[in-house]
């Protein structure tokens, strides 16, 4: 039998979600509805820190950032995903499929790297309060935003070449709702081993790269919580890091299982659940969790929703 390369085909067909039938519905209005909320949640953030002066600082503008990150990641995955669920199945070209692994992994990285720089910021503030402001100045900041993104790109750009320069010729029908790498490797022909390494050890350099970062700020961070004399004070200082070690344990454990193993692990559902859970449920957690329980937050959203209300009346 003669083996035909992707190239000559007219694209992809999204299939993950068409053998759920008449649940493809509720899974519609859920995954809309999620989506929504995430998608509104966090462009108040951006707004919000922009418009408040009180949150101009390397924290809040980290978290700005975080924000923009998580909203392009699923503006490139979610619409797609909701489509498919419509329709049953869902197309997308070959180019199409290549550009969505590209920006989907692209701001995926960015994220674990933002978050490794949002662990600095709870370190500095906490370990080193007095110097905040000096090692945290606004040229600095900048350049870690820049390198996380650029970082961010890079990875992103290494995992699509990697998997795009495969041949894929035993069918087109992606059994997933996105261009991921784990889907992607299944639906190639040939022997895959060298890609799947490539894979492993781009996964592992931003995970572990990052990952590690963020251990080492919060053994010190715990290290001088544990020095605080007064129980309110050390309350106080675990307080300010409970939302980012929240987000960042969803964030690492599942990026870490999609990425981190082998070929031979990989399973429709369970991959589908996993990746729903980092694609939807995750960019949900930074404004709710991260943001909407911080009282700066809260009171600068009350205070711009007034203000709003205040000028039009």
């Amino acid at each position: 039998m003669v083996q035909q390369n992707v190239t000559s085909w007219s694209g992809f067909v999204f299939v993950g979600f068409s053998s759920f039938g008449e649940m493809q519905r509720f899974l519609f209005a859920l995954f809309f509805s999620l989506y929504l909320i995430t998608l509104t949640s966090n462009v108040f953030i951006i707004v919000v820190i922009r418009l408040d002066s009180h949150l101009h600082t390397p924290m809040y503008l980290f978290l700005s950032f975080l924000s923009f990150s998580e909203t392009c990641y699923t503006l490139g995955i979610i619409p797609k995903m909701l489509c498919g669920l419509v329709m049953g199945s869902h197309a997308i070209s070959y180019t199409g499929c290549a550009a969505q692994m590209f920006f989907s992994a692209s701001w995926a990285c960015s994220n674990c790297f933002l978050l490794a720089v949002m662990g600095f910021d709870r370190y500095v503030a906490i370990c080193a309060p007095l110097h905040y402001a000096s090692h945290l100045n606004p040229t600095f900041c900048s350049q870690l935003v820049f390198a996380s993104f650029l970082s961010g790109y890079l990875f992103g750009l290494g995992m699509t070449l990697v998997i795009f320069r495969l041949s894929f010729c035993s069918s087109h029908k992606i059994q997933h709702f996105f261009c991921d790498t784990p889907p992607m490797l299944s639906l190639a022909c040939g022997d895959t081993a060298l890609s799947e390494l490539g894979i492993l050890i781009l996964s592992l350099v931003v995970l572990l790269i990052s990952f590690v970062f963020i251990t080492i700020s919060y053994i010190c961070i715990l290290a001088a919580i544990l020095r605080i004399p007064s129980t309110e004070g050390r309350k106080k200082a675990f307080s300010t890091c409970a939302s980012h070690f929240i987000v960042v344990i969803f964030h690492y454990g599942c990026a870490s299982f999609m990425y981190l193993r082998p070929k031979s692990s990989y399973s429709l559902e369970r991959d589908q659940l996993i990746a729903v859970t980092y694609t939807v449920v995750t960019p949900l957690l930074n404004p709710i969790v991260y943001s909407l329980r911080n009282r700066a937050v809260q009171t600068a959203l009350k205070n711009v929703f007034w203000g709003s209300l205040l000028s039009k009346g």
